[in-house]
This record gives C-alpha cells, sequence and structure tokens, in this order.
C-alpha cells in the first residue's frame, strides 16, 4: 500500500504529545532555555511585529549591549530557529535579522505571560512590572509594548 502524503505534498499533522507532570515540566525547561540570556528577550521584542532590523539598528536600539554579546544572543537565537538572518553580499557588508514564523508565534505567549504577571497581588506586582517612562498604568495593554 502507498502512501498517499507524497503525492499530494503534505505531511500528515502529528497529534498533539500527551505529558506527564514531570515531562511537562521538563519541555518547558527546555522551551525557556532558548529564552535564556540577558539580552533574548530585548531582542525578540525590537523584533516583533514583523520588523526587519540591522545589526547596527539593534545594536542602538539596545543600550549597553556589546557587539560581541549581540552576536552571540542573535547566534544562538538563530540556531533555535527563532531568528532568520539575510546577508546582502555588498561593501560594506549588510545584515539584517527578523523572526522565524515560528519565532514571532512566540509574542501571544509572551504577552499572556506579561499579563499573567499583571494579575499579580500588588507587592509582587511591583517588584514584576515595569512600567515605560512616561506610561499610564490604567488602559496600557500587554499588546502596546
Amino acid at each position: 500500500m502507498t502512501r498517499t502524503d507524497g503525492k499530494v505534498r503534505y505531511s500528515p499533522e502529528s497529534k498533539r504529545v500527551s505529558h506527564t507532570p514531570h515531562t511537562a515540566a521538563e519541555s518547558v525547561q527546555n522551551v525557556i532555555r532558548i529564552l535564556e540570556g540577558r539580552w533574548k528577550l530585548v531582542i525578540l521584542f525590537q523584533l516583533f511585529g514583523g520588523h526587519v532590523r540591522r545589526f547596527s539598528d539593534l545594536e542602538r536600539a539596545i543600550p549597553g549591549i556589546s557587539q560581541k554579546m549581540l552576536i552571540q544572543q542573535l547566534r544562538q537565537l538563530e540556531n533555535d530557529g527563532v531568528v532568520g538572518r539575510i546577508v546582502h553580499h555588498q561593501v560594506p557588508p549588510k545584515v539584517e535579522y527578523h523572526l522565524t514564523d515560528w519565532g514571532q508565534s512566540l509574542c501571544p505567549a509572551l504577552d499572556a505571560l506579561l499579563l499573567w504577571a499583571e494579575g499579580a497581588p500588588a507587592e509582587l506586582r511591583s517588584r514584576l512590572i515595569q512600567e515605560a517612562p512616561g506610561a499610564s498604568a490604567p488602559g496600557a495593554e500587554a499588546g502596546d509594548v
């Protein structure tokens, strides 16, 4: 019997993996390792919304990050499939970074995490949530980041 997925060029959808508490915790830890690093979330928020940024633009937009650290964090995100890199062969070299589709799909998850933190008791919320300078708390939403 022949398989039809090769003929019609689609992959059969996989079923969702069932987890035990142990495998769920381990899987979430593996995912969080992708986001570990002092600058990775800052880089991601610079690229959310379909933004394509040159290396120098990212360097200017993230004060305090060294070139070496920016390169290192971008390479890790690229190796993990979150960030894509486009090299334009010209002089001087031009390198642009963007989120992959999978990387862009992380935005709602981070927004949900931010909303979760905003619902914390007041004594915890002040430690968790930092408002943008000049922003007013009422009416501000997670998507406004």
